[in-house]
Parts: C-alpha cells; structure tokens; sequence
C-alpha cells in the first residue's frame, strides 16, 4: 500500500516529523528552495510584465528527481514547508516542479509536536498564493536591483561588490552613526557625590540633585561643605511595580541573547532554529507576540506548582504591528513542564533557558518594590543631596527572569531632622558621550523600528553587510584621558588629575571605507534604495500583495521605473567624483598637500599632486585609520615606511615595512611575512629570529641551484620540481621531476637535462591514465 508523503524544508525537520506520524506516512525533505531564476541571467522578462523564469538549481536536481519518484508512489502527499513568506513560496515551487495540483494539502504548524503536526494533517489548507506573490515581488525586485546596480559599482566604486534593497540602508544607518559620533563634541560636567554617617556609624550613599558645569561650582561647595551642618530634610516612600516583558519575537530574542548570552544575531538564529526542528520551541521567525490559549494554561499550572497561585496573572500579549504576518505565536517552549533541556550542548541549553524563563515570567504578577527618596539639607547652601533606594518586596516575575537581591538598595534606617556627618567627598570631572556604536542586537533593533526588515531577514541583513566588507564587527581598545577629581581628606580640599581608560568597543560595528563611498554614492544617486522611508514603504506593499491581492507586478514596476532611469543616469558620473578625496594640510618637509581617497587596492594617503614634476608618493591606511577621520599626523606617519629594524654582517640591512599582502620584514632580495608584529614593533631580536626560520625552510626546500643560472631543482607539497626561477603571470614553470625522468635522483640533474625539461623537450616517463568512458544506456535515444 502507498504511503502519505509529507514534504518539509529540512531533514533534521523531516526526521522529527516521522517519528510523530507512524508508518503510514513518509516524509521527505526539500533541503530549503528547489528553483530559482537563473545565476548567468537576470531571469526576468521586463519587457513582458517582469514575468520571472525559474529552474531547478544544480545542486537541487538530485533531490528533486527523488521527490518525483517518491511523488509518484504516495497516495496523499502534504506540502509542510514553514509557515513564513518564504515557506510558502518553497511550497508553491515544489508544487510546479513536482507537477502537483493546485488542491495539493498545504499543511502548517508553529511547532514540532506530534498534537500540531496531527491537528495540521486533519485540517490542510492549499498553498496562498498571495503570500507566494508577495514573496516573488521581494525577490525579482532584489534581482534587478543586483543586477542593475552591481555594474555601475564595479566600474565607478572601487571595492564595492553589490548593493541592495535592504542591505544598503543597514549600511547607512552604520555609516551615519559613525559620523555622528565623529561630530560629537565632547562637553565636562561634574557629578558630586559623598558618603554621610548617621548617629549609630551608618553609612549613606548621596549625590548632588544636580551636575555642576565647571570646577570652579564645584570648588565653591567643597569650601561650604567644610563647615556646613548636614540633616535629613525627608524621607519619601512610595510602592512601585515592575511588569513582565512579552515572550519572545524574532528580535527580542536576538537582542536579550547578545545582552545576556553574548550570542551574535547569526549564532541565536542556528541554534533557535536546530530547536525548533527538533521539536523544542516553536516556530523562531516571528514578529507575533501571541501565546495560544494551550501554552497560556500550560504556563498557569506550571507557576502555580512552583510558586503558588499568588505569583500566577494571565496575560495576553498584542502584536504591535498590524501588518505582522510572519507567523501567528510568539517564541515559547512546547512544553513548558521542560524548564531545561538535555543531551545538547552548552549554547544550545541556554537559549533554551532563556525562551523558558521569558515565557513563564510573562505569565507571572509584578513584581512590587518600595522606593524610598531621601533628601539631605546642606545648611549654608540651597543644593540637596539625594539618596535613592528600594526594597523588593514581592518577587513576582523575578522569581525566574532577572531576579534582584532584596539586599541590592537598603537604606539605613533614619527619621526626619537627623544630624548627619561628612565622611567622604569627590567631584569628579565628567565627560559627555556620543551617541554609542550599533551591536548587531541593537542594530536589529533599529531596522524593526524603521520597519526596513521583517523577522526572516533579521540575521541576513546583518551578517550580509558584513560579508560584503562594508561593516565590519570589532573590538578596539580604548585610549587614556585625566580628569580632574575634587576629594575631602582630613578636613581639606584636596585636588588631583588620575586618568581613565575611555573609548574602549567590544563586538561594536564599524563601517569600513568602502562603506562611506557607496553610502554617500547611493544617497547622491540612488535615494530610492538607501531612503529609510521608502524602504519601509516598500515592505509595507509587499504586506498589501499578502493580505489585500493586491497585483505583484504593479509594486514592482512601481519601483523598477524609476530605479531604472537612475540607472541609466548613473552613466554619465566620473569615476573621480566616487572616491572621496579629502585635502588634510601640508606636508611640513615639502610642502606639498597631503590627502586621502580610496583606490583600487583601498584607502591610502599621498603626497602631492599626479600633475607635479616630482611624482607623488603614497602610503595605504591601515589598522583602524580610515578616510573620514584621520587626522593630518596620522597621515604623515604612515610614510616613516620601510623602518630600518637593524644591521647585521650575515643579513645586511634589515627593513620593515607594509605591503599589498600584510607587514613584511626585508634583507637584501628576501621577504619573511609579519603575521603576529606590526613594522613599528618589530624588534631586532625577533626579526633574526624569523629570518633564521626562513633560511632554514629555503635550505631544506632548495635541493640544487646551478651557477650564471635562474634554475633551481626545489622541494614542493607533490615532491622535487624543477622551477625556471620566474615569478607567477611572468612565464614561471614547474616541472614535476618523476613526470619527465621517473625514479631518477633529483640531486644528480643537470643543468643542460634541466633546461630541456623546461623547455618540453623531454617526453614524460609515465603517462596520465586514460579516463574511462561512460558507458552508454541502453535506453538512451540514438
């Protein structure tokens, strides 16, 4: 008897799903998309209406053959593909390539339970395809947009390699943080605080109600408080509450595991999605933050065994966006008695956790605090100190998600008019900071506000800026900087300047040089794909083809008509005008400009002009310098290039220095690469040390040279070859030695059997096997 056949995306999916549906059933797994417009083509015939051509991928033809076969023998099959815009679009492929009928059972499920997987086999629907048509128009509009625009990059951007829909607005956020941050001009306040003793020998913790804008104020109270008298003037208590967050969307969770976790959007989503095909969480692309009814209950009676009833409140989350189609339920455990999982490992058991404990705290009463406020009178002046605590008085929700210590923010226990006594005193010089570098949590959470992405393209939008090298993630160290400290000791002021490491990133994102060109060349000539608003608008009529049939075709010819005529304008634009030049002064010793723009091998810095006498010199940027910030000095040290490291009798001059492929080390005609010391480093030691290592490596790999020629018999990864002593792309040869003179001993070569070998006069010794020839079926046509 035929079996049921069910068609999912994955085969981890596939295999979870088996287990649930018995023998009856077969399931089988697509391995993600099975077709799609052609690589060497655009696949698009605008002339007809954007009408797309699709095929079925190299890499996907075997699978699609097996499909067919087992297609062929099922007596029901189920299309089981996710239940996103992109899973829906996977199953109306797999539909046309597998020659099914329109009617065929489309089946969907938020997780992978053997009651959602049963519940979805009894009540199929077929494929929608607005949602298909929703999907198509985000896809052939990102295929023009690359194949369009990705020319007139290559030709006027160097280093640019593609931009995109919503790729380039990711960037442009990057780059325009990055100039803000540039353009921040650092203002001082100073911030007063003080310790204050009681009668019994308790110590309160104070700050001044306000900062003070320069050190002569706060001078000024230092002096007061010499001989001031101190006392409570209030005490203010007020109960508080704090509220559960929702259970988790696609987003929320990307940013609270890189909070918590110190997981990067990519890592949450592979390990989110490894979950939820094996059955543990529900669906993970979601921007719903519904919980069913099933999971509200199951959460009740899980908190009420635990805790108790008291720390039990049924909430009901609302999405926010009304157009949020992604999925229909927030990220939760699909069983909820499970707090932690076993037999994965460490990363995976703790976003687990993480999931658990927001879904049950978002089932969970506040928690409720007293907030006590109490204001300290300074009698010779009209400033107060303040000092704020609170008490957590039931734990509500932080029982399981962020729980605080009761201890964290006791006040010591005083009246009203109680004398107080100065024990300590600082003002301390405080300085202003810019807005801060994007995370790619943060950076996630900007593009859901402006509406620019959807759940499904989170991960990709961040790793793919970063693939094409216009955003790069690091972790910089920060510099020095004094401050100036006003203390209290021994009843006296006492002033002094200590220091404080400041500027220093951790997994911050940085745009890259390349970046600020394509950014400020898109703005200037393509606003329409780097516009915040019209790429949400864009997404939002992606959301009207889903849910409001409204035609496909005409969003795209909406956005191709106008796109295109910038591209056709984009011709006439000077190669010159895209590269950002930047004029930073004068050369002190010449006297010639110095300036920065970006080239074909990337950023450099030159002095002088192409049309002087003297031809100009140049120096490629490096480390973290790049052309929008670098200063003159900077600039001017990149040219203290090659260094003289030291002199030796054996060696000659040794020089340091940087070049196309890294920092190198130089004596006389040889090279060693520098791979763990800068040039401006590098010590005398170290660099014999590395030059011994590479004439020790020349010594075992040279068998024979011969003298008055280039020739030389050397040792390589497929054994001894005969090299003509020319360098790659200038007529080098190998000649692999046992190929044209079989076992005999390289050593014993000479120079005239070398030069014939080189020049093909010698015939091979052994021969390359023959390949076999296919044989032919005996069903093939003749």
């Amino acid at each position: 008897m035929a079996k049921n056949l069910v068609i999912v995306e994955s085969p981890a999916k596939a295999k979870t799903i088996e287990k649930f549906l018995g023998k009856e059933y077969i399931v089988k797994s697509s391995i993600g998309h099975i077709r799609d417009m052609p690589k060497k083509n655009m696949g698009i015939d605008i002339e007809n209406n954007f009408e797309p051509t699709y095929e079925v991928t190299a890499d996907k033809k075997r699978v699609v053959a097996e499909l067919r076969k087992a297609v062929k023998v099922a007596e029901t099959i189920y299309l089981a593909t996710d239940e996103d815009r992109e899973g829906e679009a996977i199953a109306w492929h797999l539909l046309e390539a597998l020659k099914l009928p329109r009617d065929t059972p489309r089946i969907v499920f938020h997780e992978i339970t053997k009651g959602a997987i049963t519940n979805a086999i009894i009540k199929p629907r077929t494929v929608d395809y607005d949602l298909v048509d929703a999907q198509q128009a985000r896809r052939i509009i990102d295929r023009l947009v690359g194949f369009e625009i990705s020319p007139v990059l290559w030709r006027k951007i160097s280093g640019a390699r593609s931009a995109g829909r919503v790729q380039s607005p990711v960037m442009r956020l990057v780059v325009e943080r990055e100039r803000d941050i540039s353009k921040h001009t650092c203002i001082s306040t100073y911030k007063v605080k003080a310790d204050l003793v009681n009668g019994s020998g308790e110590v309160l913790e104070v700050k001044l109600s306000k900062d003070f804008d320069s050190k002569k104020e706060a001078l000024a109270l230092a002096t007061k408080l010499l001989s001031a008298e101190l006392s409570v003037a209030s005490i203010e208590k007020k109960p508080s509450k704090r509220t559960p967050k929702a259970p988790f969307i696609t987003s929320t969770l990307q940013q609270e595991a890189s909070q918590k976790l110190g997981f990067s959007v990519k890592q949450t989503m592979t390990i989110a999605q490894n979950l939820y095909r094996e059955g543990s969480i529900t669906y993970m692309r979601t921007d719903s933050f519904t919980l069913s009814e099933t999971a509200i209950e199951a959460a009740g009676k899980v908190i009420e065994q635990q805790f108790g009833a008291e720390y039990h409140t049924v909430r009901r989350f609302k999405t926010k966006d009304s157009g949020a189609q992604e999925a229909h339920e927030a990220i939760r455990p699909t069983d909820l008695t499970k707090s932690s999982i076993y037999g994965v490992d460490e990363q995976t058991a703790r976003l687990y956790s993480l999931i658990y404990k927001r879904t049950l705290a978002s089932q969970m009463s506040d928690a409720k605090l007293q907030r006590t406020q109490i204001k300290i009178d300074i009698s010779n002046t009209d400033e107060i100190f303040l000092a704020n605590g609170e008490i957590l008085t039931f734990p509500g929700f932080l029982k399981v998600y962020d729980y605080l210590s009761a201890d964290d923010k006791l006040l010591p226990s005083l009246t009203e008019g109680e004398p107080l006594t100065l024990a300590s005193f600082s003002a301390r010089e405080s300085f202003s900071r810019a807005k801060p570098r994007y995370t790619e949590a943060s950076l996630v959470k900007k593009i859901e506000e402006m509406g620019i992405g959807r759940p499904s393209t989170f991960a990709t939008m961040v790793s793919t800026v970063q693939d094409r090298n216009y955003v790069t993630k690091e972790t910089r160290e920060g510099f020095e900087r004094e401050y100036e400290l006003i203390e209290i000791a021994n009843g006296a002021i006492v002033e002094s300047k200590p220091s404080e490491t400041t500027g220093a990133e951790k997994n911050k994102l940085f745009p890259t040089n390349v970046a600020y060109l394509l950014n400020d060349f898109l703005v200037k000539h393509f606003s329409n794909i780097i516009d915040y608003e019209f790429t949400a608008k864009l997404e939002s009529d992606f959301d009207t083809v889903a849910t409001q049939n409204v035609p496909w075709k005409k969003v795209v010819k909406n956005f191709y008509e106008p796109f295109h005529a910038q591209i056709e304008a984009a011709a006439d634009i000077s190669r010159e005008e895209t590269h950002g030049m930047r004029e930073l002064g004068k050369d002190p010793k010449s006297g010639k400009p110095v300036s920065v723009r970006f080239g074909r091998y990337g950023a450099f810095a030159q002095i002088g002009h192409k049309d002087d006498e003297d031809k100009p010199t140049f120096a490629a940027l490096r480390g973290t310098l790049d052309i929008e910030s670098i200063t003159l000095n900077e600039a001017l040290e990149l040219f203290n290039m090659p260094r003289t490291v030291g002199e030796t009798d054996d060696f000659g001059v040794i020089k340091a220095n940087y070049g196309r492929f890294g920092p190198y080390l130089q004596y006389g005609k040889k090279y060693v690469s520098l791979k763990e010391h800068t040039p401006e480093e590098v010590t005398l030691e170290t660099a014999l040390t590395l030059i011994a290592a590479k004439e020790k490596f020349d010594a075992e790999r040279i068998i024979k040279t011969f003298a008055d020629s280039d020739i030389q018999v050397l040792n390589g990864r497929f054994g001894p070859y005969i090299w003509n002593g020319k360098k790659k792309g200038k007529g080098q040869k190998n000649i692999t030695i046992k190929k044209v003179f079989g076992d005999k001993i390289p050593a014993d070569l000479t120079l005239e059997e070398c030069k014939k070998a080189v020049a093909g006069k010698l015939k091979p010794k052994t021969k390359a096997k023959p390949r076999k020839k296919p044989v032919k079926s005996k069903t093939a046509k003749k």
